[in-house]
């Protein structure tokens, strides 16, 4: 039984990993940022024979050393990801991000851990220079957010140059589905919506992006720790398609609600030359060397993400009257 720690699990795409693994049996250390509420987010109420959740924090490196001894393998996906934040705490996303990912690949070299799949984050790309975005597509930090996560990419690869630590970058785009928190642009429509709201709040409609939902993003995420011939390389879990939001709103209002308006919010958009116009990625590198590929279509992925967030005890814990950055 292969040993798994998943850092950020308490998260919405950890959590649906921390499902997947144990699913797929493991025994998962689920670690979930310490707070003195003793509250595990999306892990409350989750309870399996092979499942161990603590707390703590990445920014510790001596944590980092204790909880990621006897691991075989790590699913990194702990970080601050709110770009607005980071306009406004961009030290916070270093030492997270940057500091957090060295913490942990420091502790992974020490206790000889087989794998370390380190997350990132198709906003490293910036706006789209050609399309589909590859790998090979040059960083353009747009925000302090993709800053931090270009440095924590290369933080990560620094240390399988340096010391061979069994790396391997994981860079979804847009994921999408239940528990995703309600900054993203998905909740953001939905919530509003099943709130009741008549004039749905959104930035720009222009940006197109690239959505994946959330069970083809750990499937991708266990693809990739499956496969050897990943060790060392960067690779997009992504669709190869892109919608704008202008149309993105109008898909989803349809189901809904069609009576709804739109209404441009001053506070949602980004600096202009922050803002990433344009995100579709390439998804041949993770074809070839890890065998996957995304099952659901998007549709199918929105209706499971929208039945969710219609039931009531699910859509109460969301506060969309307020935007949340």
């Amino acid at each position: 039984m292969k040993k798994a720690l998943i850092t950020g699990a308490d998260g919405f795409i950890g959590s649906h990993l921390t499902e997947l693994l144990l699913a797929k049996g493991f025994k998962v250390k689920a670690l979930s940022y310490y707070n003195s509420f003793n509250y595990w987010g999306w892990l409350e109420g989750l309870s399996h024979k092979n499942l161990e959740i603590i707390s703590g924090d990445i920014r510790d490196p001596f944590y980092c050393d204790e909880i990621t001894r006897d691991i075989d393998v790590i699913f990194h996906l702990a970080a601050l990801i709110a770009i607005p934040y980071s306009y406004s705490a961009p030290q916070s996303y270093v030492s997270t991000n940057v500091n957090g990912t060295l913490n942990i690949c420091q502790a992974a070299l020490k206790n000889k851990v087989d794998k370390i799949i380190v997350t990132s984050t198709s906003e490293v790309y910036g706006t789209a220079q050609y399309v589909p975005i590859d790998e090979n597509h040059p960083k353009q930090p747009q925000s302090p957010y993709s800053a931090s996560k270009i440095g924590a990419d290369a933080m990560a690869l620094s240390y399988y140059n340096s010391f061979n630590l069994p790396v391997v970058i994981a860079r979804p785009f847009n994921t999408f589905g239940p528990r995703q928190s309600a900054r993203a642009i998905i909740p953001t429509i939905i919530t509003q919506i099943a709130g009741g709201m008549k004039e749905i709040e959104l930035g720009s409609l222009k940006p197109t992006r690239d959505f994946t939902y959330v069970k083809d993003t750990c499937e991708g995420f266990y693809s990739i720790a499956e496969s050897d011939a990943a060790i060392g390389q960067e690779i997009n879990i992504a669709t190869n398609t892109e919608i704008s939001i202008e149309d993105l709103f109008k898909t989803i209002s349809s189901i809904m609600n069609p009576e709804v308006k739109l209404k441009t919010d001053e506070d949602r958009l980004r600096p202009d030359s922050s803002e990433v116009y344009r995100l579709v990625g390439d998804n041949n590198k993770l074809k070839e060397l890890c065998g996957f590929s995304p099952k659901y279509s998007f549709e199918q992925g929105l209706k499971e993400t929208i039945d969710w967030f219609l039931k009531k005890e699910n859509l109460n814990k969301y506060k969309y009257q307020i935007y949340n950055i």
